[in-house]
């Protein structure tokens, strides 16, 4: 019987919405991948759409988990960041990576801090610099236009043209060790893309879906988390990149004409999809 495979995600738990570790949890233990959790907060509800939701920053917890997987000899093969509390929570995080990565593991950051072309609530400039350092760890880094814009103090618009999408992914290849993934691709009428883009040889690939005419909460994460459990099954940063676009999209196909269903997408009935894109791509 073949090792299993163990992965941490960092991120939050909001209690009610389908984003962050909610959508991690599920979506990558369904590649079959034991997924542990570390929340930097607790909130109500995610932050998009709800009015008077509590938070509970959880930075002062981290080391004292941390301290207690070091006694337990707790090692992961992958760490997940999504999104972050704090800029103060990334240097916890860094010890985390440290110490309780595996020697060959790999580090997954999903830069979770804006969208649309605004930061989410309560971040700002200074919070997507220590981003930026945290994003230097990783191995995978898979930033929206938005996200990649504030990592590299550009301004940003709605669309950009390929010679720019590619300009940027070339960019932020300062930010990785080894690939980003640049969603939001759109210079393809029809279908919404995103490149990915080899350090190593500076290579990128263009990678395209069936566009959905539909804007929800944490389809981002759904994305993340599916290309984070490909890519721990095996499959390449191609691959593993068309993967994910193609279970988001079934999770938003099964969300549309819901209008009461406007926090997140139903990636729950996307689940079952799973086995077929692993055997399809």
């Amino acid at each position: 019987m073949s090792e299993t495979i163990k992965i941490l995600t960092i991120q939050d738990i909001s209690c009610y919405g389908q984003c962050s570790i909610t959508v991690a949890l599920p979506v990558v233990s369904a590649f079959g991948i034991e997924t542990a959790i570390l929340p930097s907060a607790v909130l109500s509800t995610h932050t998009s759409g709800f009015e008077g939701f509590t938070v509970r920053d959880l930075t002062e917890d981290l080391p004292e988990i941390r301290k207690h997987w070091e006694k337990e000899g707790i090692y992961f093969d992958a760490i997940y960041t999504g999104f972050i509390a704090s800029a103060d929570q990334m240097d916890y995080i860094k010890d985390i990576i440290d110490s309780r990565l595996k020697p060959d593991g790999l580090v997954f950051v999903d830069p979770a801090m804006a969208d649309h072309g605004e930061f989410y609530n309560g971040f700002d400039q200074e919070f997507a610099d220590k981003m930026g350092e945290l994003c230097k760890l990783g191995d995978y880094i898979l930033p929206n236009t938005t996200e990649a814009c504030y990592l590299l103090h550009k301004p940003w618009k709605e669309e950009f043209t390929k010679e720019e999408m590619l300009e940027i992914a070339s960019e932020l290849s300062d930010f990785t060790n080894k690939y980003v993934i640049l969603k939001g691709d759109t210079h393809k009428e029809n279908n919404l893309g995103m490149i990915v883009f080899n350090k190593e040889d500076s290579s990128a690939e263009f990678v395209f879906n069936e566009k959905v005419d539909y804007v929800s909460h944490g389809t981002g994460d759904v994305f993340a988390s599916s290309f984070v459990g490909s890519t721990m099954l095996g499959k390449s940063p191609t691959q593993a990149a068309k993967i994910a676009g193609e279970f988001t999209k079934i999770a938003i196909e099964k969300t549309v004409g819901d209008e009461n269903h406007k926090y997140g997408v139903k990636f729950e009935q996307a689940i079952p999809e799973i086995y077929h894109l692993l055997k399809s791509v």
